[in-house]
């Protein structure tokens, strides 16, 4: 069903006891999660009032539909947002993209606020054509990095060198290596994470390694540096994978109990703070993950020619960093001074 219903539904006595988003979503036969979106934008009312999705029904209730329960089509906006492009040619473009922006819109966004700013969107306005393989939603998209991290992305400007690169992608040919921070100190110089990744049945937003059936996944570490500060010990490292599937360095690190340093959805802290002290200490956060796309080897799809691009650490991560090692002056240590 697509459209609103004016006419109210009457809860029966057999459905009393239920919650309104499950009683919606059976009724209505649309997922739950639509359900509740209907409900946050106050399109589903009962008996004249908006409600929670979680409501007991006592029966008898009358609730209106007013918005429409199908959700609009998605659709890539073409918008004029600056992009690093690197490299580009004819077949491809490799573009260093920024934290906090999205590769394409998420599942149930719509022509609005939630599809804008994406990476899609400027490559549309940024480039004369793009493949389509991916669909009319991720244009150019051969593969994905995280909202939250940044760095270097490939992107096919037609079909064929879509399929091609899809092709190398998928025999492990295309090599990248990334650069994260993690918390604590790695037990090992270096190693292998070879752990099968699903989604999480719990919390639906997370990737994790603890369930039998996921797909596999091939992680190598080598330790670059170990700090010592102020704020706890931090290893900085480079990683390179085999594979690419959903959040794979941030779910394997966080395995090993190191989780990437503002990776709140997998362990690490909001902030870090120096020692015990959590009142009076000068504190550090960082609004994104430490986890950056800092090499891409590629073979062009047409010519065969290896294509090798580096990108430093982007200017907030190097701050950061920075930071991280200059001792703060705290009330205690003018104390003593």
């Amino acid at each position: 069903m697509s459209e609103a219903f004016p006419t109210p539904i009457t809860v029966t006595a057999d459905d009393a006891g239920k919650r309104l988003d499950q009683f919606l979503a059976a009724h209505l036969d649309i997922s739950r999660a639509r359900v509740q979106e209907l409900i946050a934008a106050e399109k589903v009312l009962v008996d004249d009032h908006p409600a929670k999705p979680s409501l007991k029904l006592c029966g008898g209730e009358r609730i209106h539909v007013i918005g429409e329960t199908a959700r609009l089509p998605l659709r890539a906006i073409a918008e004029d947002i600056p992009l690093k492009i690197l490299y580009e040619d004819d077949d491809i473009a490799i573009i260093n993209k920024p934290a906090g922006m999205m590769v394409h819109a998420g599942a149930g966004a719509t022509d609005d606020a939630r599809n804008r700013g994406t990476l899609v969107n400027a490559l549309l306005h940024h480039f004369a054509s793009l493949s389509s393989v991916g669909g009319e939603t991720r244009p150019g998209i051969v593969h994905r990095l995280d909202k939250e991290t940044s760095g270097l992305i490939v992107v096919a400007k037609n079909d064929d060198s879509h399929r091609k690169l899809a092709a190398q992608f998928a025999k492990r040919e295309v090599q990248k290596k990334y650069i994260a921070l993690v918390h604590g100190w790695l037990k090992k110089d270096s190693g292998t994470i070879s752990a099968s990744i699903s989604r999480d049945r719990v919390r639906r937003t997370r990737m994790t390694t603890r369930q039998v059936g996921g797909r596999d996944a091939v992680s190598h570490y080598t330790a670059l540096r170990r700090i010592d500060s102020p704020y706890g010990k931090f290893t900085l490292v480079e990683v390179k994978i085999d594979t690419g599937r959903t959040h794979q360095i941030r779910v394997h690190m966080a395995s090993l109990g190191h989780p990437i340093v503002g990776d709140t959805l997998y362990g690490a802290p909001l902030e870090l703070r120096v020692g015990l002290n959590k009142g009076t200490a000068p504190r550090l956060s960082l609004p994104r993950n430490f986890l950056h796309s800092a090499e891409l080897r590629v073979a062009h799809p047409k010519t065969g020619a290896v294509i090798d691009l580096q990108t430093p650490l982007p200017e907030e991560l190097q701050t950061f960093l920075t930071a991280l090692e200059i001792r703060p002056v705290t009330p205690a240590s003018r104390k003593k001074a």
